[in-house]
This record gives C-alpha cells, structure tokens and sequence, in this order.
C-alpha cells in the first residue's frame, strides 16, 4: 500500500500516536508524517504511507495555514495552553482597526526565535526536554515569513480577551512565538490557546481520510516517459542521462505510473 493518507489529528494526540493508528489500521510498518504537531493542536497531518515515505523531504517545505486563538493578559512557560502563568499584564483599550494594523505588520518576512518548548535538538537534546530541566539556552533566530493573517473574531468583556485569526505561514514559523509577539505589540501579553492546522501545502481540510495517490500528489511535477530497457535500468539502480531539469519528475512506462524519480545534472535516479 502506498500513498498518503491526511488525518484530522485529535486534540490530546501526538502525532505518532496518530501513526501508530494507521499502521495498525493497514497492517503496514513503512509510515511517516509531514509536520509534527503538538498534542493540544488538531487539524491536517498528512501521513505516508510505502513507497510515499520517500517525498518526506520534499513535502516539508510546504507553507501551511493555521487557525490559532491567542489569549491575552497572561503569558506561559511553553508558550501555550499547557504551560504554567509565568507573567500577567494589565490588556489595554483595543479597537478592532488597532488588532487588525497589528495584524498585519507581522506580513513578509522577519526573524523568529524559536521557543524552548520546540522539538529542535542542540547537541542531540531536544529543546522542550531541557526546557522541563529548568535550562534555558540561546537559540539563534530564523527566518520565516507570512504569506497572509487574517482576522477571524474577538472576544471580549469590556477588554479584549481573545483574538481569533488565521495565518498562512512558511515552514519553520511557530504559532505560539507569534501569538506571544502579537501580544507583545498589543501593550499586554498572550498565549496560544488554541491551534488548528487547516492546510498543509495542497492538503487540505477537504482530503481528510482520503488515500491520495503518489501520482496524484506529484500531479505538478514533470512527467517522464522510460522506455522498457531504461526502466529496467533505473529499477536496477542504473541512473539514466537526461535533459530534464533538475527535481523530482513523474516516472511512466506505457502510460502506466511507476514511480517518482530525481534528477540531478541531467542524471535521473529513483
């Protein structure tokens, strides 16, 4: 079985908890995820399965869309709802034209530091595992950038309590560092409350539960048309000359889909 599946994770799951779902569910060990998500954070998790685990690197780099709610007034260890209150400020009068400019000066690119409570390893540990130590150690900034953020609704009583807003964000962005420096520039502080991962490069919301095929999913990239003895070359780890640009490509044989191959300097390998 080959192909990827994308599942709703559930709220309380890890992300291999939800592998461990599918490989028990087809009987198959060969799985892989694209983007880890937290176990309080629900939405789009792309699962490969066989011969898809291979596009592992190549889907990665896919931008993604969240829903988060960000909670203002109080700010957390980890950043989310999770954590412990570390830091309470008053949250000042704020009109919906002020959140909305705030908004949108996050749009383009800028630099962000990752948080503690990341699944980024410094010297083989993970960060979140000498975060629960107590230590803390500098992290160098990264570049991401916001393709989109769009306000979705406001909470509040008398104040601004919550803000509801969608973003669509290049890969390696966090979602709670945002919300925090959001709030930041809201003359308060905040924390992600909520989180909901509504796309993941071209998965969506609408492909949950759904085999997608390899061929589907590769569907923008170059078709490449082997004949039989160059197809038995390749499937025998022979690389085969080409004028095709460098990438990956849509191997076919009689019009019958075999594969996915990559070409590098004008050599096409599987």
């Amino acid at each position: 079985m080959n192909g990827i599946i994308v599942v709703d994770k559930k709220k309380g799951n890890t992300s291999f908890d939800e592998i461990r779902e599918i490989r028990k569910k087809y009987n198959i060990k060969k799985v892989g995820h694209i983007g880890t998500l937290d176990p309080m954070a629900t939405g789009v998790l792309p699962i490969l399965i066989g011969e898809a685990t291979k596009l592992s690197d190549y889907l990665m780099e896919h931008d993604k869309e969240y829903v988060t709610t960000l909670k203002l007034g109080q700010k957390m260890n980890t950043g989310d709802s999770e954590g412990n209150i570390i830091l309470e400020k008053p949250i000042p009068i704020l009109s919906e034209e002020k959140i909305r400019e705030v908004l949108s000066s996050f749009l383009g690119k800028s630099n962000q530091i990752p948080p503690m409570y990341s699944a980024i390893k410094v010297n083989g540990k993970k960060l979140y595992e000498l975060a629960r130590e107590g230590k803390e150690i500098e992290r160098k900034a990264r570049e991401i950038e916001i393709y989109g953020i769009e306000l979705i609704k406001i909470k509040e009583d008398n104040i601004v309590k919550e803000i509801e807003f969608k973003v669509n964000c290049s890969k390696g962005t966090y979602i709670r560092v945002l919300c925090e420096d959001i709030a930041e520039c809201l003359g308060t502080c905040g924390y992600m409350s909520e989180l909901r991962r509504t796309r993941v490069g071209n998965f969506t919301l609408k492909d949950i539960n759904k085999l997608l095929t390899i061929e589907e999913v590769m569907k923008d990239k170059d078709a490449y048309l082997l004949k039989e003895y160059e197809l038995k070359k390749l499937l025998n780890g022979v690389k085969i000359q080409t004028v095709l640009k460098d990438g990956l490509v849509r191997i076919y044989n009689n019009d019958v889909f075999v594969g996915i191959g990559e070409v590098n300097n004008n050599i096409l390998k599987r």
